[in-house]
């Protein structure tokens, strides 16, 4: 079910009425609903993979109750190692497993060995990697005393399985989503008017824009070998925006969804392509994601204590990890090991603590500098994102290499709607500029107008997610 689709403008309303005016009578019934909804949902792509979720969800939450219950660390640790070698062993099985094996099959031929073409012929389970990372998250906070074991099976259910983050996060945390859902909720009529503000943005992000860079953005990368340098930059941008309007609207319309029922979610985007060095970038892109992998595993390898040496093998590793986790790809990889060599300079410079606020957040406009600063980085990160764009290595050095030729300076081969696109992409970024202040653009841009001019806004928004809507284009983290 997806949320640019009809079914879930048929759900989402119907979930909502139901939560509020049916299963009201207290906390647990309340959230015993949303499990039975959350499951319909996720069933909603593939039924058969409902008992990895519920495996999942059964082994973390017996895994929590041991951990907080024995008296020795050895038997602490043990519980520990087996959730993390459970979790992480069915995420390489179902994630990976080919990769392995295709890469393993590559090597042998390589030198000139016998080779197996065997492979395991699996569907990959839609938001394993997300669900995973929930429980994970949540029996290493028990482990180290952060928080208590859920006692309650159906709020611990609820947290792993809650159908807005389900499928493509963001990665909640036990200490910022349990609580919420232990406490009772009363219907909040701002907060739900914020949240349908909010699915709008999204929706705008996701259908009117990302779904239209994606139109001109796959042809280039599908045939990459008939465009010059120029074309082939003209769709790297293209896919810049694209990616990023696909996941943070993903990530607007769970956070507003979410609100209609109470809830705030983790923040997940901060208005990234406005980040003036790459360190600002990772703190602003996929929030849920880069923190996770900074608080379980580069803050336990030791994070910048120990000398330079430890703070860079560190880095490296979580953004190999990172790449990793985004898919079976040596592109991905790659992707990964590119984005830490960018942020080394910093790292030895001491700097990549520096723009921990929002550009010019007390003024209009930036400075020239910081103009410079932020098409450097938006320039460097475009180039990561060909590698992840990339089917293959190969195809992501020629594409660069193109860009980078002579060819860069030849009138680009585009049809006059993708020319018409690019020229409309500096609008959309302005109204992000002007609130890039709040949660996300237009939360509080029109709050000020007459009722008239904020609903003409509205409406005209809603009207070309309508107009639009046809495509119904998957979101690019479903794979992930």
């Amino acid at each position: 079910m997806l949320f640019n689709s009809l079914s879930y403008f048929l759900f989402l309303p119907a979930v909502f009425l139901l939560y509020w005016l049916v299963f009201n009578r207290s906390v647990s019934t309340r959230n015993l609903f949303l499990i039975v909804v959350s499951y319909f949902f996720y069933a909603c792509w593939d039924w058969r993979f409902l008992f990895l979720l519920v495996f999942s969800t059964l082994l973390d939450y017996f895994s929590g109750l041991k951990i907080e219950a024995c008296t020795t660390s050895f038997s602490r640790r043990m519980w520990l190692w087996i959730s993390i070698g459970i979790n992480l062993g069915l995420l390489l099985t179902f994630k990976y497993f080919n990769f392995f094996i295709d890469s393993f099959n590559s090597l042998l031929s390589q030198l000139r060995l016998p080779v197996s073409h065997w492979s395991l012929k699996v569907i990959l389970p839609v938001g394993i990697s997300f669900y995973t990372f929930h429980g994970l998250s949540y029996v290493i906070d028990i482990y180290y005393r952060r928080i208590r074991a859920e006692r309650n099976f159906v709020t611990y259910s609820l947290f792993v399985s809650f159908f807005p983050l389900l499928v493509a996060g963001p990665i909640e945390r036990a200490t910022h989503l349990l609580p919420q859902l232990r406490e009772p909720r009363k219907f909040n009529y701002e907060m739900s008017v914020d949240g349908l503000r909010q699915i709008l943005w999204g929706l705008l992000k996701k259908v009117v824009i990302a779904d239209k860079c994606a139109e001109f953005a796959d042809p280039i990368f599908n045939n990459f070998t008939g465009y010059g340098g120029s074309t082939l930059f003209a769709g790297a941008v293209l896919f810049s925006v694209q990616i990023y309007c696909d996941f943070s609207g993903y990530t607007d319309i769970a956070t507003g969804s979410a609100k209609l029922l109470g809830f705030n979610l983790l923040r997940n985007f901060n208005y990234p392509y406005f980040s003036r060095s790459i360190a600002e970038f990772w703190r602003r892109w996929h929030i849920s994601l880069s923190s996770w992998f900074r608080d379980y595993v580069y803050i336990p390898l030791g994070g910048s204590k120990g000398g330079k040496f430890r703070t860079v093998r560190n880095t490296f590793v979580i953004f190999l990890l990172s790449g990793f986790w985004h898919g079976a790809n040596w592109t991905f990889i790659f992707w990964g090991l590119l984005n830490a060599l960018y942020i080394l300079p910093s790292v030895f410079g001491g700097s990549n603590r520096q723009y921990l606020d929002i550009i010019a957040a007390d003024k209009r406009y930036p400075t020239a500098k910081e103009a410079l600063l932020v098409v450097r980085t938006f320039l460097l990160i475009l180039i990561a994102w060909v590698f992840f764009r990339s089917e293959t290595l190969s195809q992501a050095f020629s594409i660069v290499g193109r860009m980078f030729s002579r060819s860069f300076f030849e009138a680009p081969l585009l049809p006059n709607k993708a020319i018409l696109l690019l020229a409309c992409i500096p609008l959309f970024f302005l109204v992000e500029w002007l609130g890039r202040r709040d949660e996300y653009a237009i939360q509080r841009l029109s709050l000020n107008w007459s009722t008239y001019w904020r609903w003409t806004l509205y409406l005209f928004f809603s009207s070309l997610v309508i107009y639009f809507l046809g495509s119904k284009n998957s979101f690019i983290y479903f794979q992930f």
